[in-house]
């Protein structure tokens, strides 16, 4: 019981640091905006927040790059073929991973700019270049993905490393994303998700606030097995899923490769 209890209130606190780093980069950020544009800078608020989510995600990034070793996700993006869409690819720190042996050409859609320079810095160092498109925009915005050749049914992979836990109106934005790929396409993916655990869940509830405004508009409890079942048919859902969950997890992660039914029409 009393190890139990320590393992909740371990894990229960966890977001303490993580959220400590990003007020500093939010303050530094802010700061540095109105020494050098005055203060009408704070104006461009959500600018501001998604520059200091960059420098936060930047700063802890070799953290993320050792744990992620530890984890399904190498493996999972070794399985990425064809012509494939990469989800906030952030500052591309997944594009070692890919097996590019087996790569058409990958679109990277990130919303962020601030990762702009970091990335094509990191697609030239993997050698990507000509086969790497990044399209600065919302997975949502189908317009512009259309622009660049993304329509229905083009895709074969579509590779998702903890990005549905921030895309606004998730459940609309995994149905589009069914619809972007060929049937028998895969849809690669690591995410974490609402905990089973009663407790855990009012903590997360708690921590949700702070969480999605300083970490990117990140959402600590989202019902992903839902998300993502609903999306469409796929051929393999209950038998393809993978995680990690503990009942104190605060974010328990899940993990697959779902495949779009052949028979789903496009």
């Amino acid at each position: 019981m009393t190890s139990t209890l320590s393992k909740r209130w371990n894990s229960y606190v966890e977001p303490i640091e993580p959220l400590r780093y990003a007020a500093w980069a939010l303050k530094a950020v802010v700061f540095e905006a109105i020494r050098t544009q005055g203060i009408g800078a704070v104006l461009a608020f959500a600018c501001l927040r998604d520059q200091a989510f960059a420098l936060w995600y930047r700063t802890i990034s070799p953290y993320f790059l050792r744990f992620e070793e530890t984890t399904a996700i190498p493996q999972l993006l070794s399985q990425a073929h064809g012509t494939i869409l990469e989800l906030g690819p952030g500052l591309g720190n997944q594009l070692p991973r890919f097996d590019q042996s087996k790569v058409r050409h990958i679109y990277g859609v990130e919303s962020n700019s601030f990762f702009r320079a970091d990335l094509e810095a990191k697609i030239e160092e993997t050698g990507l270049q000509g086969r790497y498109t990044l399209i600065t925009s919302g997975v949502e915005d189908s317009d512009v993905l259309e622009r660049h050749g993304v329509t229905d049914g083009s895709l074969d992979t579509i590779v998702s490393i903890q990005v549905l836990c921030s895309t606004p109106k998730p459940e609309a934005v995994a149905r589009g994303l069914y619809k972007l790929l060929k049937p028998g396409g895969k849809f690669i993916f690591w995410e974490h998700h609402q905990s089973h655990d009663f407790v855990t869940r009012i903590v997360q509830s708690f921590w949700n606030p702070a969480w999605r405004f300083g970490v990117g508009g990140c959402s600590m409890n989202r019902n992903m097995l839902h998300i993502l079942k609903e999306a469409g048919e796929w051929e393999n859902f209950d038998t393809t899923l993978k995680g990690d969950e503990e009942p104190w997890s605060m974010l328990p992660r899940i993990w697959g490769e779902l495949i779009k039914s052949g028979d789903a029409e496009i």
